[in-house]
């Protein structure tokens, strides 16, 4: 099977894997190459795969969803990090989410300060109306 997993911008993983295990609202389950055709959601969490050589992916989605058609599984997330390991998997996705707080706190004071502008000028067109 071919696993892709496309994050907004990118296709940030695609391999050759035999077994992909992840996650939906009802709990876990095991995708193998023969398995029938279906679409789910994901639920925030860790995506784990396995190659043809054994090696074990992680890759840690924020929601998605998963269309298992043919030979292909695809998965697609709004936020995605891959790891080696759990633990190079839990440093990837704490700084991956730190960065992201800082660029949406930066865009609510951006906000605010738009919105604190457009009063102020509003306030000053109806000095004169």
């Amino acid at each position: 099977m071919t696993l892709k997993i496309w994050a907004p911008a990118e296709l940030a993983v695609m391999e050759e894997v035999v077994k992909v295990k992840a996650e939906t609202e009802n709990g876990w389950f095991c995708i193998l190459p023969r398995h029938i055709d279906f679409v789910t959601s994901l639920v925030p969490g860790i995506l784990i795969f396995e190659t043809p050589s054994g090696q074990t992916g992680y890759v840690a989605v924020d929601q998605g969803i998963l269309v298992k058609c043919g030979p292909e599984v695809s998965v697609s997330a709004r936020n995605v990090a891959r790891g080696g390991s759990l633990g190079a998997l839990y440093d990837t996705v704490v700084s991956h989410f730190r960065g992201q707080q800082e660029k949406e706190l930066a865009s609510r004071i951006f906000e605010a300060k738009l919105e604190a502008e457009l009063v102020r000028q509003l306030l000053e067109v109806e000095k004169y109306a």
